[in-house]
């Protein structure tokens, strides 16, 4: 069964459940699960284990010094509430920067185990531009724990940062740890490719992290999986550095050909060769059919179109029928003076170019040879990450009202998973319910070809927005579409501007006779008009002007 069906279930299962039992099923009860660290913030802060962060922060552009000013409360949501006395660590100010960690009761120390991060996010007023992520920080190697409380910073080191994040071009679930090379002992991010879109909604979302002692790891929104992948494989820039590395002391010798052709020496332009010859020439061997009709006007006046009761001659000029194609033309070859038609010349060769031979000196595309990386180790466990020490939680964000709970940091999935069954599960129908819409709704597969279509280009921007040249690698069909939509649109502008065919003339003044515009453009106008108008009533009192008749000229 498909990860969706079963979030689904299970929530459809926790709303029947809670309207059958008892009204006391919709009130917030603290779980009796057991794990390394699990938080449903039952304490206002000041009697909790979180600590507020009084410290300030430097920028790195600009060197401005911040203070973490930002407010943080323990309460229930006020946005689609869910179960009664539920309540969350909520950031309250805008367009500040907030900081809030707490210390884990003993170190988490991941060697060899699978590490669970599990998390709720209820975004009450959306996500204009900031984040919503977490940091699980770094025990401090003395051993003597993390010095954060009053004092966390965005400079506390952290070992794995995990969350949603959307500001601008940015929108997506950040997937960040850091590694310290064995050589150098200096510490180094790696950032997950390509990481999957965040739920932006103002129910809770949960996200939940699965990183394996195999070194695979699984990403989860709503207990979906939304992206699976390798620590050696799938993060930039890669655990291991490459074996071998081009040689710096070695360059390219003055001597090395490396141009594959050249021209051919001994040719010659052919003495036969006209390059003053036309692509196109007039087909002498034409003749003009016999039902062509040379003396009929290709346009004859509307004989429908009546003058309007409101045109006045005097001020508006004389009134034009407006043309439209003449049926006998369409009877016949066609109408008009008959003139040869143009074909392909046969002697046409265009200019000549002097053909290209292999050259004999080429030695080949030269590349500096590859030695042995000093710099090169080999870590096949990075999933083995340094103990743990607490979370923290530095934001700056636009929008307030962000709400964290049932925070879940462990070893075991399954334990995650039955804890998301008692608090997300229970709480996420109770808050669709309240929202109006259907349990799961925005996470619908389309149903139709347009929806299908527009998902795929979603997902091509989504991509895009992280590396163009992968996602046209991953996803050809789009981009091909993409492009040939973008071709027909410019077309399309193009003929609408008159950047394509002839510009229109508009007959302005009585005494101008109409002349004859082409086949299509007397179509056009006779779609667009029943009517055609000449001149514009320019008068200073304000009478309403009136449309002119357009006449082309070709």
């Amino acid at each position: 069964m498909r990860a969706q069906s079963v979030a689904n279930a299970a929530g459809a299962s926790a709303l029947l459940l809670a309207a059958s039992v008892s009204a006391d099923q919709t009130v917030f009860h603290p779980t009796s699960l057991t794990a390394p660290f699990i938080e449903q913030f039952l304490e206002q802060i000041p009697q909790s284990r979180w600590t507020v962060s009084r410290a300030t922060k430097q920028t790195p552009v600009g060197d401005e010094i911040f203070s973490y000013v930002g407010t943080w409360a323990v309460e229930e949501p006020e946005v689609y509430p869910g179960l009664k006395g539920d309540m969350g660590l909520v950031l309250k100010s805008k367009a500040a920067h907030h900081a809030i960690s707490t210390l884990f009761p003993e170190p988490i120390d991941p060697k060899g185990k699978p590490l669970v991060v599990q998390y709720e996010v209820k975004l009450q007023k959306g996500l204009d531009c900031g984040g919503a992520y977490i940091k699980l920080l770094t025990e401090d190697e003395s051993g003597s724990g993390l010095r954060a409380g009053d004092e966390y910073t965005d400079k506390t080191p952290f070992t794995i940062m995990f969350g949603p994040d959307k500001c601008g071009s940015t929108n997506k679930v950040h997937f960040i740890f850091r590694h310290k090379n064995p050589i150098t002992g200096e510490w180094e991010e790696k950032h997950l490719v390509n990481p999957p879109a965040p739920k932006i909604t103002k129910t809770t979302a949960l996200y939940t992290l699965i990183v394996n002692p195999d070194q695979t790891f699984e990403i989860k929104i709503n207990d979906e999986s939304v992206r699976t992948g390798s620590l050696l494989e799938d993060f930039n820039p890669p655990v291991n550095p490459p074996a071998e590395i081009d040689d710096p002391e070695d360059f390219k010798p003055e001597t090395w050909v490396d141009l594959a052709e050249i021209d051919d020496p001994d040719a010659t332009k052919p003495d036969d060769w006209d390059e003053e010859a036309p692509l196109m020439i007039t087909d002498e061997a034409a003749t003009k059919p016999e039902d062509w009709l040379e003396n009929e006007p290709e346009l004859i006046p509307d004989p429908e179109a009546e003058k309007p009761e409101e045109w006045d001659d005097e001020e508006d000029g004389d009134w034009i029928a407006p043309l439209v194609p003449n049926p006998k033309c369409e009877e016949g070859a066609g109408c008009g003076p008959w003139t040869q038609p143009k074909i392909k010349n046969p002697e046409y060769k265009g200019k000549w170019t002097i053909p290209k031979i292999s050259n004999p000196e080429y030695k080949g595309v030269w590349a500096p040879r590859q030695v042995a990386n000093p710099a090169f180790f080999e870590d096949k466990t990075p999933s083995d990450f340094t103990k743990l020490a607490g979370i923290g939680i530095e934001l700056w964000t636009m929008t307030e009202d962000i709400l964290f709970d049932n925070i879940f940091v462990g070893h075991d999935e399954a334990l995650a998973k039955k804890f998301a069954d008692e608090t997300f599960h229970v709480k996420r129908p109770i808050e669709k319910e309240a929202e109006g819409s259907a349990e799961e709704d925005e996470e619908l597969e389309p149903s139709t070809l347009v929806d299908k279509i527009r998902l795929k280009v979603y997902e091509f921007i989504h991509l895009c927005g992280f590396d163009v040249i992968q996602a046209v690698k991953q996803m050809p069909e789009v981009a091909a579409g993409l492009a040939a939509a973008a071709l027909t649109f410019i077309g399309i502008l193009a003929t609408l501007f008159g950047l394509i065919g002839s510009k229109p003339t508009i007959v302005k003044k009585t005494t101008v006779k109409a002349s004859a515009p082409t086949v299509a453009q007397a179509k056009t106008e006779k779609d667009e008009a029943p009517v055609a108008l000449a001149g514009e009533d320019k008068k200073e009192d304000g009478a309403v002007k009136k449309r002119a008749t357009r006449s082309t000229k070709e």
